[in-house]
């Protein structure tokens, strides 16, 4: 199953992402927050999306789920310091986190594979709200 990971510069939003987006996927779906600065703090860090991204891989890849600019930057140096065979099995969506992550978690927990996951969060940029 792909595993998704959550960045925000806040960890609640991070966390809260992850909860909603659990209820909406099967059992069992990894989703991991990686929001938030070690400290605490609000703000992206490269390490804690690293551990995020090594914890979501069972080896069906990582989708990772990015709220802002720097959050991307983030990411890209987290999956950098992976190891070689795990850089090819990890992903950036350009999404809406929020809508984003849900739609990702429902696909993933069917058992599709990262390219879908990928393309189903990235879709979520056309849905209407009404």
């Amino acid at each position: 199953m792909v595993g998704i990971v959550v960045v925000s510069h806040s960890a609640k939003i991070a966390e809260g992402i992850c909860e909603l987006a659990g209820q909406m996927a099967a059992p069992g779906q990894k989703l991991i927050a990686a929001g938030g600065m070690a400290d605490g703090g609000i703000g992206t860090d490269a390490f804690k999306i690293q551990a995020a991204i090594e914890a979501a891989d069972t080896g069906d890849g990582v989708l990772v789920m990015v709220d802002l600019g720097s959050a991307v930057i983030s990411a890209e140096l987290a999956v950098e310091m992976l190891a070689e065979d795990r850089k090819e099995r990890v992903v950036i969506a350009d999404a809406p986190i929020l809508e984003g992550t849900i739609a990702a978690a429902v696909d993933a927990s069917i058992g599709q594979p990262l390219a879908s996951v990928q393309a189903t969060a990235q879709g979520a940029r056309e849905l209407k709200k009404r």
